[in-house]
């Protein structure tokens, strides 16, 4: 209990389980809700059935989940549903069932939760650099062993390539007045950034920062961290997504749901890829989340809310901001406005 109460703390996350959206009560039929679980897993199987008030003579049913189709049933036989490969997330379920020469729709929802408990991870402090506490941080990261920084805010957003051990800039681009920066990514010998609410993005070349294209999102989203394997960036919107975009030609092809084995967590924020993870950050949460990309269940929580103390940071002045060095194998974070940067290890 120890564990879960001081995740639970820290993120503050409020639990959304169970059925979302009831079947109309005109329908003539309904799915049973009765024995559903307030939680799922992959390790689950849903018994489906549907219920049939009106006694009408039932020919067959067709299931959908997600819009997806998953079986169909002679009649108005059981339904046994495996969640085993499902993404995690909302499963909006769906029945077609025929009848006495009609079709009726039915529709509810329940939600499926990663498996998995998160670890508690404590870090180790090694260095602490300057920071400007101008700066509102969006996005960190090392490229070719500098460290770039992005930042927010109308009129003063720009990114820049710094001196992490003076804190200074080394050289600067600023955005239009209009644009509220967000987060960037190096990959493929490109610079990618990303804009707030504009549903806009930038490619840069990596090494002259030069602009070389303005694209817009194809999906109706908000720009908050990005990050990369080397092949996808990952893109995440301030909800519990986090989008895989093909950075060829800017077009979303996938996307997972983060949770943890009791919630989802919202307002993702900052990413950053550490060997094989994505390490994140949550809107206005003092704490760093490990998750696993191919499935967005949290893996484990590192507890930063000690380093807030370090800093002259107000109370609006969020953690934000996570880049990892290839070189010295080690993370640097700090946060919107904050006067410091801290180098740290994570211990695992």
């Amino acid at each position: 209990m120890k564990k879960y109460n001081v995740f639970v703390f820290i993120l503050l996350t409020t639990i959304f389980i169970g059925c979302g959206d009831k079947n109309n009560s005109k329908n003539l039929f309904s799915i049973d809700e009765s024995k559903f679980k307030a939680m799922y897993h992959n390790e689950d199987v849903i018994s489906l059935i549907v219920k049939n008030d009106a006694n009408k003579t039932i020919d067959s049913i067709v299931y959908f989940n997600n819009d997806k189709k998953i079986g169909s049933v002679k009649g108005n036989a059981k339904f046994d549903y495996a969640l085993t490969n499902e993404k995690l997330g909302y499963q909006n379920l769906k029945t077609i069932v025929y009848y006495e020469g009609s079709t009726e729709e039915t529709t509810t929802r329940v939600e499926l939760l990663s498996s998995i408990e998160p670890k508690i991870l404590t870090y180790t402090v090694l260095n602490t650099y300057p920071h400007d506490k101008a700066s509102f941080t969006e996005g960190l990261e090392f490229y070719d062993g500098n460290l770039y920084e992005s930042t927010g805010k109308n009129g003063t957003s720009y990114f820049a390539k710094t001196d992490y051990k003076t804190g200074k800039i080394v050289q600067k681009v600023d955005l239009e007045a209009k644009y509220f920066g967000e987060g960037i990514t190096f990959i493929n010998g490109k610079m990618f950034q990303l804009t707030w609410k504009d549903s806009t993005g930038f490619i840069y070349d990596a090494n002259t920062l030069k602009l070389e294209k303005t694209f817009k999102f194809d999906k109706k989203i908000e720009g908050w961290g990005m990050t990369n394997d080397k092949q996808y960036i990952y893109q995440s919107d301030g909800t519990e997504k986090i989008w895989k975009m093909n950075p060829e030609n800017q077009k979303m092809i996938d996307f997972v749901n983060v949770y943890t084995n009791t919630s989802k967590i919202k307002s993702v924020n900052e990413l950053e890829w550490i060997d094989g993870k994505i390490y994140a950050n949550i809107w206005q949460k003092d704490a760093i989340i490990i998750i696993n990309p191919l499935t967005g269940a949290v893996e484990a929580l590192v507890d930063l809310s000690g380093l807030r103390k370090k800093t002259n940071a107000g109370s609006e002045d969020t953690l934000n901001g996570i880049a990892y060095n290839p070189k010295t194998k080690t993370i640097f974070v700090t946060g919107k406005n904050w006067d410091k940067m801290f180098e740290i290890k994570v211990n695992n």
